[in-house]
């Protein structure tokens, strides 16, 4: 297949079919630019995009930079989802906040795209169990247990070696939480987390987990993607990866240039291990936020430049002779059948 022909039918594919992206820091984006004034954030800077990509579910993230952490962790979670109800008054009938698989599908069904909530660190709880119900209420059905730091829960993994004390895995209160979320109906994403901390979880939870924005290690060498066991471990049971466009976690933007065809051999070395079914789109999109300035024209940078690009991806999996049913499970129907397990 020409990359015209693949080009044109990845579009086709994304028109006729389901797409899910499984971590975005959405919100993140959208209270910053609130609190200086903004209004109808999403209908304005992210909608385009989304629906050049006909993009159906965004799982956005309740990110907590370390400015906030400990005091205002709590706070800035609140804020972020009363921000998603300011932007779905103000931009009536183009996106729904939803908690299951039926309400997704009811909003899709009308038109609208879907978010989902998910933490990437349970900061905002601090050690008070009794919080992850009440953030339940408000519609979050994801844990990503840390961010690449130190919580309560357990340790995550840094992005780069630092001078550190010694690691540990979850702690008493984060096997707590995996208890509590399992009789809620929370599902667990293991991103971030240390990989004492992945041993931990694999032992003592014997659930279906995620890694909404992981790779390979065997691919890019670095903390934060997964090992050939964790991957094989995490496909066991179910379990579903999102490619994550940042280069860094890709190749070694030092090296080359990367683009999205770095990204696809993850996809190949993950269905060379475990086959079709666990693998999604998980791209965390952050060139918005970068100083490119300071950084330099590599280090980190997202190798699909936006939803609009993510068709590219898509595109060369079909190149490389990718079904249209695999491609339609790295679409979204992987995390589909996840959601369908463990929110309902």
């Amino acid at each position: 297949m020409t990359m015209h022909d693949a080009r044109k039918r990845a579009e086709e594919l994304h028109r006729e079919n389901f797409v899910l992206d499984a971590h975005f820091d959405l919100l993140t984006f959208v209270l910053d630019k609130r609190q200086k004034g903004e209004k109808s954030v999403i209908e304005k800077d992210y909608l385009p995009g989304l629906r050049a990509a006909n993009v159906d579910v965004v799982i956005s993230s309740l990110f907590v930079s370390d400015r906030f952490i400990p005091e205002m962790a709590l706070r800035r979670a609140l804020d972020m989802i009363a921000a998603l109800h300011e932007e779905m008054t103000e931009s009536p009938g183009l996106f729904s906040l939803c908690r299951n698989t039926a309400e997704i599908a009811a909003a899709n069904a009308r038109g609208e795209i879907a978010f989902l909530l998910s933490f990437e660190g349970l900061d905002p709880i601090g050690n008070d169990l009794s919080l992850l119900r009440v953030f339940y209420e408000l519609g979050v059905r994801g844990i990503g247990l840390v961010w690449s730091r130190r919580n309560y829960v357990a340790d995550g993994c840094f992005f780069d070696p630092v001078k550190e004390g010694r690691k540990g895995g979850l702690t008493a209160f984060g096997v707590q939480v995996l208890d509590e979320a399992k009789r809620l109906g929370m599902y667990i994403d293991i991103s971030h987390l240390n990989d004492e901390g992945v041993e931990d979880v694999f032992a003592l939870y014997d659930g279906p987990v995620i890694a909404s924005h992981s790779n390979c290690r065997a691919l890019a060498p670095v903390m934060r993607n997964l090992t050939d066991d964790q991957i094989s471990r995490l496909a066991e049971r179910g379990g579903v990866m999102g490619m994550n466009a940042c280069s860094v976690f890709v190749a070694d933007p030092d090296v080359k240039t990367v683009t999205e065809r770095d990204l696809c051999d993850h996809v190949d070395h993950i269905r060379s291990l475990v086959g079709d079914g666990h693998v999604g789109f998980g791209f965390d999109f952050c060139d918005e936020i970068r100083d490119f300035a300071a950084l330099g024209p590599h280090r980190e940078y997202d190798c699909i430049k936006g939803y609009g690009a993510s068709v590219e991806f898509t595109a060369e999996l079909l190149r490389r002779g990718y079904g249209e049913d695999a491609v339609r499970s790295i679409m979204g129907g992987s995390f589909l059948a996840f959601l369908k397990q463990t929110i309902g």
